[in-house]
């Protein structure tokens, strides 16, 4: 705690002080949390703001960006520092201080109704995606908030559901984006999770919040709830949640709604089913009843006091607020922000083009704009900008795949085929839901749309799914007749093109039938611009899958109820481990696509793969070649075998990546360097250990198609 921060905190009154740890309702409506600060003292209030595609202000549009998902598959830590630097000069734009993300959750379970938020099935493509946010979102004077710790995968019930994990899971995979974002990303803020871990609420979990994170990992900024997620006053204020959020109760928050969550008229907000769960109405923990606890002597002030030097070091880390000028009260923030730019746009076309990723091409992509393009799909004619719940932004502009390759080809028809997917929203109303295809518009027929498909020289089918915050999804289907839409053109197009707007996996039954398929995840605000630069050539698909596609939902680890959703109020993780293409190679289950499959425009040549021992672990060197016409993206993906552990350890782990983009016969050597460290597993015992002896390092194109495996000792 700094001196200035020391000074400050003697001049504040107790009830002062309690006030700087809830928040209240904001009196200019457009902050998703607010924490009113102290006028005597010129502390000003604090803003937060809704994250992570972009910014969600009350009433107010941003750059949509692509969701987390879809930045991931670029597998490029530096265009999420960029992201991360738009994203928070648009926040600053806002006159918020703190924004709600990124999300760093690992996808447990592909049916995951948030998945489309977070990033990976793997917690090293978590890390690196979460840390380059973060740096950005921070560079531009904002307060990044890492979310949700920890071991929230699911909406099913979410916020009673106990995660029941072994420590060396949560060690291995759930928690180490979390410890990246704070040792290496100097994130400000960490969420608490709505879930329980072990029996115990996050927000009252000591173990994890005082002992681990901040005394392991030594993080000395803010932990705050997530929005009606503390549970207990005195419990909670031991454990070190230092801010509860929003600080008041439900229905003076949301006024609009009734105790249930629900608005009075008519019914859930739309696009959603009837048993949309209710938001809890739970009292202001952190408001008089914590006031009660001290004045008793149940919690000692000094608890509450490092609750506010974490936040007023955090205004003080960022520029926001300078506590050494108090008495005054004279800010030091000179950020002006700048918000819906060419540049952001451009960036948001950008990652929605390195996100997308080619699955399988039968030698029809690119198109030729000689082509006439029947345009297929019951949402064609609507940008995808995300999926529902506290993550939905309102943009300035926006682009529909339909529009997009109508700007690129000689000929385009538009058939729906089938009637549009409605898509869930919070905070929408029926209007705008209707006006982005979330309800028919007329009659479609299948028939016409393979006439279309027919009479064109291809046919290129979008195809959607629908997820949200609340809930998770039913199943990793296509909603709707989609699948026989797609069955029904193929059987009559010259060619065929099957586009995917997901939040993650889905069943691709009639794949054998199809020319190509894309996967653009939710491409946001610039959809329909990046579809068209891929599908005509303009650039190189640059995606690869940050999680694995199988077969059907009984591949993944999370078939079985007691695994997800849980029974009895618990989701058992017996799986350890072996989450994603771990799950998949201890299984031996055949994937549809493995974790890090994509194909590019380009041929890639490994033409020599070097592994070299350093002082703290070694060197991988490759020569890439890039044997194509044309210009592509490669991404080197180094895995880890740990081998000489014992104990079960998944056959590969990843270690390191690096994307390179290479011209037509252009050649590179790349270098990842790994740590010691990076062979080590968790002995619930003795902590991080690296075993002795002979473990592995494959390199390769995905965790299944591996060009090289060198044996490495370790002792």
């Amino acid at each position: 705690m700094g001196s200035d921060v020391t000074a400050l905190l003697e001049e504040l009154t107790l009830a002062e002080k309690i006030r700087l740890v809830h928040g209240a309702a904001d009196p200019d409506g457009t902050a998703t949390g607010y924490v009113p600060g102290n006028d005597r003292l010129g502390i000003p209030p604090v803003t937060v703001v809704d994250g992570p595609l972009g910014v969600r202000a009350m009433g107010e549009r941003a750059t949509a960006f692509p969701a987390s998902i879809a930045l991931a598959a670029s597998w490029d830590p530096e265009l999420a520092r960029e992201f991360g630097t738009a994203v928070g000069r648009e926040t600053a734009a806002h006159d918020q201080d703190v924004l709600l993300g990124p999300g760093v959750n690992i996808i447990r379970t592909p049916a995951g109704g948030r998945n489309f938020e977070y990033y990976s099935e793997d917690p090293q493509l978590s890390a690196r995606m979460g840390v380059g946010t973060i740096e950005g979102i921070q560079s531009a004077g904002v307060s990044a908030t890492v979310k949700h710790y920890v071991a929230n995968n699911q909406e099913t019930n979410r916020y009673e559901v106990s995660a029941d994990v072994s420590e060396r899971a949560l060690r291995e995979l759930y928690l180490p984006a979390f410890r990246a974002a704070v040792e290496e990303g100097d994130v400000d803020a960490v969420m608490t999770a709505y879930n329980r871990v072990n029996g115990i609420h996050m927000s009252d979990h000591e173990r994890l919040l005082s002992d681990v994170l901040k005394g392991e990992w030594d993080f000395d900024g803010l932990v705050v709830s997530d929005w009606w997620g503390t549970r207990s006053t005195v419990d909670a204020a031991r454990a070190g949640l230092d801010l509860e959020m929003p600080g008041v109760e439900l229905t003076e928050y949301l006024p609009e709604l009734d105790a249930d969550g629900f608005d009075d008229d008519p019914s859930p907000p739309n696009g959603t089913s009837s048993d949309f769960p209710p938001i809890p109405d739970v009292p202001a923990y952190f408001g008089e009843p914590l006031r009660e606890a001290i004045e008793s002597g149940e919690i000692d002030e000094s608890i509450l006091d490092e609750k506010v030097s974490r936040l007023l070091s955090m205004l003080e880390s960022t520029g926001r607020q300078n506590v050494a000028e108090f008495e005054t009260g004279s800010p030091s923030d000179d950020s002006t922000g700048e918000l819906d730019t060419p540049a952001h746009r451009e960036l948001a076309r950008d990652i929605a083009i390195a996100g997308t990723v080619l699955l399988t091409n039968d030698g029809v992509l690119p198109l030729s704009e000689s082509d006439s393009v029947a345009v297929i799909g019951p949402n064609a004619d609507a940008a995808k900008l995300g999926g529902g719940g506290s993550s939905e932004v309102s943009p300035f502009t926006e682009t529909a795949p339909l529009a997009g390759i109508e700007s690129r080809a000689a000929d385009a028809s538009f058939e729906r085929g089938v009637n549009p997917i409605a898509e869930s929203s919070f905070f929408a109303d029926s209007e705008s839901a209707d006006a982005n295809g979330s309800a028919s518009t007329g009659e479609t027929s299948i028939d016409d749309a393979v006439s279309a498909a027919a009479s064109a020289d291809c046919a290129v089918v979008v195809a959607q799914d629908d997820a949200t915050e609340f809930t998770d999804r039913d199943s990793i289907e296509l909603p709707g007749r989609q699948n026989e839409l797609i069955d029904a053109v193929a059987a009559a197009a010259e060619r065929t093109v099957v586009v995917l707007r997901t939040s993650g996996p889905v069943e691709l039954p009639w794949l054998d039938a199809v020319d190509a398929v894309l996967e653009t995840w939710y491409p946001g605000q610039a959809d329909g611009e990046a579809l068209a630069a891929v599908l005509f050539g303009d650039a190189d698909p640059g995606g690869r899958l940050p999680v694995t596609f199988g077969r059907s939902a009984t591949d993944y680890p999370t078939a079985d109820e007691t695994a997800f959703p849980g029974t009895d109020d618990i989701a058992q993780y017996e799986e350890g481990v072996f989450v994603g293409y771990r799950y998949f190679d201890d299984r031996d289950i055949e994937p549809l696509f493995p974790f890090g499959h994509g194909q590019s425009y380009a041929t890639f040549e490994y033409d020599d793969v070097t592994v070299s021992e350093t002082d703290d672990g070694c060197d991988v060197t490759v020569d890439l070649r890039n044997v194509g016409t044309r210009a592509g993206k490669a991404v080197v993906q180094v895995y880890v075998g740990k081998s000489a552990a014992p104990v079960p350890t998944p056959e590969r782990e990843l270690a390191g990546f690096e994307s390179v983009e290479l011209g037509a016969g252009d050649s590179a050597t790349v270098t990842i360097s790994l740590a010691r460290e990076d062979f080590a597993y968790y002995d619930e015992d003795s902590g991080w250990t690296v075993p002795d002896g002979s473990n592995t390092v494959h390199v390769g194109r995905s965790s299944r198609d591996i060009q090289t495996t060198v044996d490495v000792d370790t002792r």
